[in-house]
């Protein structure tokens, strides 16, 4: 079995020097219980430890949300990158090199190229950038940081650079001999209405975006001066650069975890908000460069903390705060909290008043649907009857998705103070609010294969011949015609290792299935406890077996059964109603 066509010896090599435990360990704190590590598990909210890593298969599987897969697979999700870039994590890891060959088509490793010249040439860039900063023509850069108060270690920290004109990165990187295709492609140049290459942040004070692999991916730029044009510019998407899936700041926030566990992430708009927090002793921050929070950054911020507090700016709350990117942050499972600041004012603001001025806003952080309330009340007046009403309209809506009764008791009373109504009437109106109709899906009826009880046999089958119950030992899947397609992948590879006397290792499935594979992680659900062991689980998988060959029975009496429908010849029609006859005796 090979991953993804990769050489099959440097894929074992590179999981026999990454035990799953040690890797696993390495990001989350795993506890030994029996046979098994168990953990809260690091891709979802949850109080009791569901995630279970099996050393001697080497696979992890949550019981909550579930997910599974092996070593590779865990880096994939935990570091959100690629097959490719979990295999080198895991081969830095080992200290391994990774076969030039591998990643095998043409295609993939033009592709490798073309990524690696991309990262090569925002690096040179970064450093232009740097230099130019202090090579004596920056001075309105450096002016400016200095006005926003950075001191030099921080703006070492984060690499700020400086722009100096249209034309000076152009001729540096074409002199390092870099294609224009590449330097187009990078996002770092554009091409201007004559044809010649500029510099596309031409000018700006520069914030280099640095991906959780240390690697430089775009920048932002920022105007020194006020102008028509975009105070903040980023460079366009690339290869490299996919402004939805990165937050700023999460290279530093990743080496943080590595120290430290981060009990919260701070979830801010821009560069400047983040430098001058991290400047400040929150060190916890990141930003979403100014764009609505999208459902991959939320996935990225959960890696990190299941507690979420976003700190906009202070007009921001109740006025332009955008809802639906909050409630992707909540639909992920994390504890989201809403900070308030001082009208007009932003983090950096506060910030620049000090660690405490900021930490009294942090303390005062409201949970989102506090928060949801407080942007309805700055919709209207409630002093007006009317707006009152329409007021209470909609935050009797939100007080319904309370999680608890209790929840929902302590916003009524909220409601009570801001409104001067009295509890009972909006208890009342709460529970007299119209159903809202639900949508209705339609779902086609299961085959006869995929009925609940045929499912649950064939997956106990299979589970007993991956984890090797003595009762399956002498049983092989010759005689049965699985229904579903991965319970066929299962079987084939079974029967293949069984062929060639090869050791059933239930983890290579995962080299074979797709990433996302829920009737897998069911036959794995099955391995924990005491599913597969003693006398009740041996009787079940006989009954399992009796359960498959009575549908493979029942389906040649279905299609019999047709034929002596469609057939208009007596005699075919004997012969056809005799075979159902022995068929039907086989049943009982």
């Amino acid at each position: 079995m090979s991953g993804r066509g990769m050489d099959p010896r440097f894929m074992q090599e590179l999981k026999q020097k990454n035990n799953i435990v040690e890797v696993i360990g390495s990001y989350i704190a795993l506890d030994r219980k029996g046979g098994n590590y168990w953990a809260c598990c690091p891709f979802h909210h949850e109080k009791t430890p569901s995630f279970a890593v099996n050393e001697s298969e080497q696979f992890y599987h949550c019981f909550g949300c579930g997910v599974s897969g092996d070593v590779v697979r865990f880096v994939q999700e935990i570091e959100s990158t690629d097959f490719p870039g979990a295999v080198r994590i895991l081969a830095a890891r080992a200290k391994i090199p990774v076969p030039e060959s591998d990643f095998d088509s043409e295609k993939a490793a033009a592709l490798k190229r073309k990524r690696d010249t991309l990262v090569k040439i925002l690096l040179d860039t970064a450093r232009f950038y740097l230099s130019n900063l202090y090579g004596g023509r920056a001075e309105a850069h450096l002016e400016y940081i200095s006005r926003r108060k950075l001191a030099p270690t921080t703006v070492k920290k984060f690499g700020l650079g400086a722009s100096l004109d249209f034309y000076s990165l152009p001729e540096y990187l074409t002199g390092k001999g870099y294609s224009r295709a590449d330097l187009l492609d990078s996002g770092v140049l554009t091409e201007a209405k004559n044809g010649r290459l500029i510099d596309s942040q031409g000018g700006r004070l520069i914030f280099p975006i640095i991906n959780a692999f240390d690697e430089v991916v775009a920048f932002g730029g920022r105007l020194l001066e006020k102008s028509d044009f975009a105070k903040y510019k980023n460079t366009k998407e690339t290869l490299v650069f996919n402004k939805s899936k990165t937050l700023y700041n999460i290279n530093l926030l990743k080496k943080l975890k590595r120290t430290k566990p981060i009990s919260e992430v701070i979830v801010v708009e821009g560069y400047m908000d983040t430098i001058s927090l991290y400047q400040a002793g929150f060190e916890n921050v990141v930003a979403s460069m100014g764009t609505s929070l999208t459902k991959d950054q939320a996935r990225l911020v959960k890696r990190y903390s299941e507690n979420v507090l976003i700190s906009y700016d202070g007009d921001f709350a109740g006025q332009k705060a955008d809802l639906r990117g909050l409630e992707i942050l909540k639909d992920e499972n994390l504890n989201v909290h809403v900070v308030p600041l001082p009208d007009g004012l932003d983090p950096d603001d506060v910030a620049k008043q000090g660690a405490a001025a900021y930490q009294a806003c942090l303390d005062a952080a409201m949970p989102l649907i506090d928060y949801k309330l407080h942007a309805l009340e700055g919709k209207y007046d409630l002093k007006k009857s009317e707006d009152k009403r329409n007021f209470l309209a909609e935050a009797l809506k939100v007080v319904r998705t309370a999680e608890s009764e209790s929840e929902k008791e302590d916003l009524l009373k909220k409601l009570r103070d801001k409104t001067e109504i009295s509890y009972q009437s909006l208890e009342r109106d709460l529970n007299n609010l119209p159903v809202e109709k639900q949508l209705e899906i339609a779902v086609p009826p299961p085959s006869e294969a995929g009925t609940d009880k045929y499912k649950k046999a064939a997956r106990f089958i299979l589970a007993a011949k991956l984890f090797s119950a003595p009762y399956a030992e002498n049983y092989t899947l010759d005689g049965i015609e699985f229904e579903d397609n991965v319970h066929k992948i299962i079987a084939r590879y079974i029967g293949s290792c069984e062929k060639n006397a090869e050791k059933v290792r239930p983890s290579e499935l995962f080299e074979i299935l797709d990433e996302d594979c829920p009737e897998f992680n069911e036959i794995l659900d099955l391995n924990y406890g005491d599913k597969l062991s003693g006398e009740i689980a041996e009787r079940f998988f006989s009954d399992s077996v009796k359960t498959l060959e009575r549908e493979k029975i029942g389906e040649k009496i279905r299609e019999y059964t047709k034929l002596f429908s469609e057939e208009r010849d007596t005699e075919k029609r004997k012969e056809i109603a005799r075979k159902i006859n022995e068929y039907t005796k086989l049943l009982k």
